[in-house]
């Protein structure tokens, strides 16, 4: 695909990664020269990939994946994984450990976890045509014993408190659910935010923030902090977790991908026949209840997500010789192998775009997307057009 902008630095960013199946370069064969392409590609890696079978959670632990897996991640162009994220210390602070050392073994750079909470609050910072380019790491979502802390490790986080408030006359009926960032340590986030913007010239911040498998519904939350990290100076905003695509806002000229679903997602853990473990059995078999979705029954078993999952793209952001934004989207289908490919101006694109236009105004936001050429550009409801 030509790029919309000639000369442009491209930084191109997907959802969740789970890579925990056989042969795992044939996920990424669709998606792979696109990726590649770019100049700096971002991917959130969802589950450890590491030997250790330790277990330091008490929520359903997801299997680490093989870390030689890592290396079909690098080979498909990937540069950054962030990942601070809920399932990120399930193995412990070795299963951390082990993750680190594989991606760098073959060449990706990590944010959002490490051995302490310095180390897992440190941006990545590359260099592209002559600009800097950082990324930071947050998880917004918990659990707690994820967190890292100053003698432990873990994850980088934002601490979101949960209000839930009876409506009416109707004790342990359905509540209204208020959400909100912990003061200090949205302050905090903020920053390690404003101190790594000031050192880079682009600062990609990514949030693993939303509701589960839940479409187009955004809680109070995911905004605050995003809108936090964009005034803290942030020039882009990925969030990922809900495994299901979410709307695009612009802020303040700075775009927010609030959810950019799932890009390879390939894991038994969830499949209950699979299952070999007892919280993921129980996890797997109260999906309808919780959610009231099926998976698609044209995909296989280890591709256990809402169908409306199979909607999903790459963001990019083209920065101009000028240092002119252009946001954009590449939208891609997955596949019944369960890969993610890219679309143009195609039936499929049309398809996904149009999904992505809907969620987006149903989430309130009043963002406006323009094919050119095969990508589809990005703007609000009251830009005119460009300037350099």
């Amino acid at each position: 695909m030509m790029r919309a902008v000639p000369n442009a630095i491209r930084i191109a960013a997907v959802g969740d990664l789970i890579v925990d199946r056989p042969n795992p370069d044939q996920f990424f064969t669709a998606a792979s020269s696109l990726l590649r392409a770019a100049d700096v590609a971002i991917g959130q890696l969802e589950v450890p990939h590491a030997t250790t079978r330790t277990v330091a959670t008490a929520d359903v632990p997801a299997p680490p994946a093989d870390p030689a897996h890592l290396a079909a991640v690098a080979r498909a162009g990937f540069d950054v994984l962030t990942l601070a994220g809920n399932h990120i210390g399930d193995a412990g602070g070795e299963g951390i450990a082990e993750t680190i050392e594989a991606a760098r073994a073959v060449g990706m750079e990590t944010t959002g976890a490490g051995a302490d909470l310095e180390a897992a609050c440190e941006p990545v910072v590359v260099s592209r045509g002559g600009r800097t380019i950082g990324v930071l790491s947050f998880n917004c979502v918990g659990p707690r014993d994820s967190w890292a802390t100053s003698r432990r490790p873990g994850g980088a986080y934002v601490h979101v408190h949960s209000h839930y408030e009876a409506v009416g006359a109707n004790p342990g009926g359905p509540p209204t659910v208020h959400t909100f960032a912990d003061p200090r340590s949205l302050a905090d986030m903020r920053r390690r935010t404003e101190e790594a913007s000031a050192a880079v010239d682009i600062l990609v911040v990514a949030l693993h923030k939303g509701l589960v498998h839940v479409p187009a519904e955004l809680a109070a939350y995911e905004s605050e902090i995003a809108h936090a990290a964009v005034d803290a100076g942030a020039t882009a905003v990925i969030g990922h977790h809900a495994h299901i695509m979410r709307g695009v806002e612009l802020y303040r000229d700075r775009a927010i991908f609030h959810g950019l679903g799932n890009f390879v997602t390939v894991t038994d853990a969830l499949t209950p026949a699979a299952a070999g473990i007892e919280e993921q059995r129980r996890w797997a078999e109260r999906r309808r209840t919780l959610f009231g979705f099926e998976p698609d029954p044209r995909l296989p078993s280890w591709y256990p997500f809402h169908p409306e999952s199979r909607n999903t793209a790459v963001a990019v952001l083209d920065v101009s010789p000028s240092g002119h934004l252009h946001w954009g989207i590449v939208p891609c289908w997955i596949d019944e192998k369960g890969r993610p490919v890219p679309h143009g101006n195609d039936d499929l694109g049309r398809t996904v775009i149009d999904y992505i236009r809907r969620i987006t105004a149903e989430e309130g936001f009043r963002t406006e997307f323009a094919w050119e050429g095969d990508e589809v550009r990005i703007r609000s409801s009251e830009q005119q057009g460009d300037t350099e």
